[in-house]
């Protein structure tokens, strides 16, 4: 006997039907060469919306959803009927520069909606699940320190307006956009919670306010990121975007239920922080070199490894625009998309729905790529068909998780790869971290002692005569200024390690060898390691002895 649950299957036919809509009016969209949005993901301006009355934004099957002075962003259902062409007359012949996309009657449903809002009070925000954009760009602009934080944070704490809670965390996103910062990290305590940002990898700790506000904040960011308000034992991920016009963020949102309360980590995902050349990440030339050379190649792999906030992302994204061009295929299977690449086929992991990395890239090597992103081999499946792939032509790019270069072949032995195989298809193992770099206004130059001069000397013994430092006697410290935020440190820069599959390698890697085997083998190619990178740095003033060690054990 089957069982047909009819809820379940109305709910996926009608998931199904709208996937279908989204997907027929992105075709019609390009035929008309308009592009597509989808609302549905887009915080939408109650001041855009004010510029067409409710009944003709429907009767048009339009609405307008951001605006920027006089720049209007507006979404319709077709370009062909009267009501539409009159209603973008209306708005041109208002001084208005239109920018015109075509979005699906659910999308515009969604605008619709928040006409109510808009009707029954013009002042006041609060409760709504959309933000001021203008009020997020006046933050980001007034913002320029982060002591400058603090007291617009006050203000709007201690204001009684009904929007309070909404300019405040306008307020912090326009902070975090500002500054730069890559999270922001909202965190209850037993008496008050604490405001954080991490600002070039490192937590600032801003201030602390009270937990009646903190609740009410944690509401706002619920709605905003499309979470279960009533939810708050179980951990919940989010999203939404910031459209400031020229670029969009997007904001991805965890909660997680602790003892005090919710912790919330919002991770802001700003394009141009990964729009780096490759010749920009910090990479020594002799690196550069290598890299180069080998994703000029029709075929290979190369393989990055690192922590979480290494950059990894950033280094592939970095070689996939180095050698894109409309002559080849790029396909990248990702968990999640972080950033949208122009030109570039872009899937997205959804294990639900049984996409995963091993499945998504049997599929993609049926599209006929050239080259291939995966965003992380974690299991023996994955591996297998990246080597393969790799093997029958195909340019492969992906992440591992290993400490380190040398790392990586044991790691893929472990993960069931036939050793005779692994460095056919390897062109290139890298390991990376970030470090910050200091602040070129106020670090300060000091010299070095003459037992740090014999550590960087051992450290650094083994380079080739093209790599040998200039300058063995200076270094600089941080100190601290207006333009750093008083840390001493501004920007980051990648410190790199790199080892070439050659028959060197191929003969020792048949042996099951170790790390450190590895490592001693590939001493002859002169590539830096981790630590000597970090060294050279130091030496001419990127970073500071203290910052690699943070990040570098220099004592193995």
């Amino acid at each position: 006997m089957v069982l047909i649950n009819d809820d379940k299957e109305k709910k996926e036919l009608g998931e199904v039907r709208l996937q279908e809509e989204e997907e027929l009016i992105a075709f019609l969209a390009e035929k008309h060469g308009l592009p597509y949005v989808n609302l549905t993901t887009i915080s939408i301006e109650n001041d855009a919306l004010r510029l067409i009355p409710e009944a003709e934004a429907r009767a048009g099957k339009l609405a307008p959803f951001a605006v920027n002075n006089k720049k209007v962003r507006v979404a319709i259902f077709t370009p062909n009927t009267q009501e539409v062409q009159a209603s973008l007359k209306k708005l041109t012949d208002a001084g208005y520069q239109l920018d015109v996309s075509m979005a699906s009657t659910k999308s515009l449903e969604k605008a619709w909606g928040h006409y109510g809002e808009i009707s029954q009070a013009t002042k006041s925000h609060a409760g709504t699940v959309e933000m001021s954009v203008s009020a997020v760009k006046e933050a980001a602009t007034n913002i320029k320190h982060l002591a400058d934080v603090i007291p617009q944070i006050h203000e709007v704490l201690a204001s009684k307006a009904q929007n309070r809670v909404s300019r405040l965390v306008e307020v912090i996103l326009g902070a975090a956009i500002a500054l730069d910062a890559s999270d922001i990290h909202i965190e209850p305590e037993e008496n008050d919670v604490g405001l954080r940002l991490r600002l070039d990898g490192i937590l600032q700790e801003v201030l602390r306010f009270d937990k009646a506000t903190y609740a009410l904040v944690n509401s706002r960011i619920k709605l905003l990121s499309g979470l279960k308000l009533n939810l708050k034992e179980e951990a919940q991920d989010g999203r939404f975007s910031v459209d400031l016009g020229e670029s969009a963020i997007e904001i991805r949102t965890s909660l997680l239920p602790g003892a005090y309360g919710e912790s919330i980590v919002m991770r802001l995902l700003d394009p141009k922080s990964i729009s780096v050349p490759l010749e920009s990440l910090g990479m020594h030339p002799i690196l550069l070199g290598v890299v180069e050379k080998e994703i000029s190649k029709p075929n290979g792999m190369l393989l990055t490894t690192g922590p979480t906030g290494s950059g990894k992302t950033t280094t592939l994204y970095a070689f996939l625009r180095k050698i894109h061009t409309p002559g080849i295929k790029i396909i990248t299977i990702e968990d999640p998309i972080e950033y949208h690449l122009s030109g570039i086929v872009q899937t997205q992991v959804e294990v639900a729905k049984h996409y995963t990395f091993a499945s998504g890239l049997r599929s993609v090597l049926r599209q006929d790529p050239d080259v291939i992103m995966v965003g992380e081999i974690r299991d023996e499946e994955t591996a297998q068909i990246a080597v393969n792939a790799s093997l029958t032509g195909h340019l492969v790019f992906s992440t591992l998780h290993t400490n380190n270069a040398a790392g990586t072949f044991p790691r893929l032995i472990d993960l069931g790869v036939n050793p005779k195989t692994i460095t056919s298809a390897i062109s290139l193992a890298m390991a990376q971290r970030l470090v910050r770099k200091l602040c070129a206004v106020c670090k300060k130059e000091v010299s070095v002692d003459a037992n740090t001069q014999g550590r960087f000397a051992k450290i650094l013994s083994g380079l080739p005569a093209s790599a040998e430092p200039k300058n063995k006697t200076l270094m600089w410290t941080p100190v601290g200024c207006d333009k750093c935020n008083n840390t001493g440190y501004k920007g980051r820069t990648g410190v790199y390690e790199a080892i070439r599959a050659d028959s060197a390698i191929e003969k020792v890697v048949l042996l099951n060898p170790s790390e450190r085997e590895i490592e001693e083998v590939s001493r002859p190619q002169g590539i830096p390691n981790m630590a000597q990178d970090g060294i050279l740095k130091i030496l001419t003033g990127e970073t500071s002895l203290e910052e690699l060690e943070r990040v570098v054990n220099l004592e193995s």
